[in-house]
């Protein structure tokens, strides 16, 4: 008898054994493991909602964070933020900051690291009305600039043009700005502008810090002590985070928006719009020298190696204090 041919009696007990087979599975399936639970992390904002925010927002409203096994939650920020201090303390895992008050912080001792970039180039700048005479830093000498006092880019454009100029606290509004024609004001030029148009004032001009060689990172970092004990959960955050900027990016920001529009409720969606075009025409997340999206999200050892001897030279940093292998690491990145 062939061996590919079966008799009655081996047949039947063959088909038993199948259909007992079947009946089993549901049960089998009944038995599986229940859902790993999601691994909280705390993530402080430097400012309010806003779509600087756009791949975290992006990346929590698309459930981004949540296929990769992640329970975030985004904390908003403002003028009294205090990321570093929560970092330090553990309030917050992951924190956003412009990366020379970070790369400070490192030296003062605070335990963080960055792990990655918001924005590739820091959008801060000069605003200047479109009609001031001023065309030039070298021009700033003997003018008076609201900003923050702790910027970093004030002494570099004394030290690099070597000029003067009185620095009055920067606070966080444009009504100065919009009313006194020769006024000169620190802004996050994705936003500003927007009002400064609103209240009246034409579209202002910049001087960009990045033009005088000071192109410093708006970055994402981590508590070092926490990010060391849960590196896969700080590889997953940052793959869910950069998939979540491509996604507001190139595809339909509405979900980052509408979520934005609940958390602040100045964001009207002609805001959001317009932010969300800066970002995107100005190149800040990808880079402006970039011809695609392949360093969204990545920062460079270079890069780090330049701001920390910037900031040796003008005094601020102590020669030597900080390596790029303290301040920095690339391990994180998808």
């Amino acid at each position: 008898m062939s061996p590919l041919r079966l008799g009655p009696l081996a047949a039947a007990a063959c088909a038993l054994a199948l259909c007992g087979c079947s009946r089993q599975a549901p049960a089998v399936a009944a038995q599986a493991a229940p859902a790993a639970p999601l691994f909280k992390m705390t993530v402080q904002l430097d400012w309010i909602p806003q779509p600087e925010h756009g791949g975290l927002y992006q990346a929590l409203a698309k459930g981004y964070f949540r296929e990769a096994g992640l329970d975030v939650d985004l904390v908003p920020g403002g003028p009294n933020a205090f990321v570093m201090q929560k970092l330090a303390t553990g309030k917050a895992d992951i924190g956003q900051s412009d990366s020379t008050n970070t790369l400070l912080a490192i030296a003062q001792g605070i335990p963080i690291i960055h792990i990655g970039a918001v924005f590739q180039n820091d959008p801060s700048v000069l605003m200047l009305h479109a009609d001031n005479p001023v065309k030039s830093f070298e021009e700033l000498d003997g003018k008076t600039i609201m900003a923050r006092l702790e910027w970093a880019f004030l002494p570099y454009l004394k030290n690099k043009y070597h000029i003067n100029f009185n620095v009055i606290p920067q606070n966080f509004a444009v009504g100065n700005f919009i009313v006194d024609k020769n006024f000169i004001q620190q802004g996050y030029y994705i936003a500003e502008p927007y009002f400064i148009v609103k209240g009246g004032a034409k579209y202002p001009k910049f001087l960009y810090a990045w033009d005088a060689g000071f192109d410093a990172y708006t970055a994402l970092v981590a508590n070092r002590p926490w990010a060391r004990r849960n590196p896969d959960k700080v590889r997953a955050f940052m793959a869910a985070y950069i998939r979540g900027w491509k996604d507001y990016i190139e595809g339909d920001p509405t979900p980052a928006h509408e979520l934005m529009k609940r958390l602040n409720p100045e964001n009207t969606d002609d805001f959001l719009a317009f932010c969300r075009k800066m970002i995107v025409d100005e190149r800040l997340v990808i880079g402006r020298e970039a011809k695609d999206d392949s360093q969204t999200g990545r920062i460079s050892r270079d890069r780090f190696a330049t701001q920390i001897g910037q900031l040796e030279e003008l005094g601020i940093l102590q020669k030597g204090k900080l390596a790029v292998d303290q301040v920095m690491t690339t391990e994180y990145l998808p």
